[in-house]
């Protein structure tokens, strides 16, 4: 799961490097999910070890991170769609998506790990 992790920390970090250069680099908080990305990337690279209860640890430091930064997405995108109804304007489609992007990917990513947790447990219990 560690690789796993590293190719979502990639996506993160591409999705906010884009969400930020077409933006025309004006909103630095586009940059959010390239420092989710990175937080995900060094628990990567930290849960490639041959000792497991090392490995065991990141990963499931990796979860928590991408669980709170799930939360994060939704709960920006939430409030965002609330603010802009509240204040009788249109929402930003572009800050929404990227949101919502960050989201979705972070909700596969723990998904995914949640899914891999079952079966370890499962495997040493036989």
């Amino acid at each position: 799961m560690a690789k796993v992790t590293l190719i979502f920390a990639f996506l993160l970090i591409v999705l906010g490097l884009v969400g930020y250069f077409t933006t025309g680099s004006q909103h630095p908080t586009a940059l959010i999910p390239t420092w989710w990305g990175l937080a995900l990337a060094v628990g990567g690279f930290l849960a490639i070890s041959p000792n497991e209860r090392r490995r065991r640890l990141f990963m499931h430091i990796n979860v928590v991170v991408g669980a709170l930064g799930f939360l994060g997405a939704v709960g920006a995108a939430i409030d965002g769609y609330g603010t802009a109804r509240s204040q009788g304007i249109d929402f930003d489609r572009v800050a929404m998506s990227y949101k919502l992007g960050m989201a979705l990917l972070l909700f596969i990513y723990v998904n995914m790990c949640i899914r891999s947790f079952i079966e370890a447990r499962r495997a040493r219990e036989q």
